[in-house]
């Protein structure tokens, strides 16, 4: 049950996560981003890879928050005796 779980959490934030990057940087280009007033030194792949896991992190804790909160995901083996 927990690893179905997992991927009850990482699967859907993984999907809305490429959905958003794609947004995101059809919008912004990376060489614009300014970090605390610097360029920063790494390619456009690379800022396109930290923004993808930066973003999938942020779905993936709503999603955990959500499966969190819902009623009735216990393991079979839970079962009372």
């Amino acid at each position: 049950m927990k690893y179905r779980l997992l991927i009850w959490i990482l699967w859907p934030s993984f999907l809305v996560a490429g959905m958003a990057e794609g947004l995101l940087f059809t919008v912004i280009y990376p060489q614009d981003l300014l970090f605390f007033g610097y360029h920063p030194e790494i390619s456009d792949e690379g800022i396109y890879t930290i923004g993808f896991f930066v973003i999938w992190t942020f779905c993936a804790v709503s999603s955990a928050l959500t499966a969190y909160i819902l009623p009735g995901i216990e393991s079979p083996d839970d079962k009372p005796d």
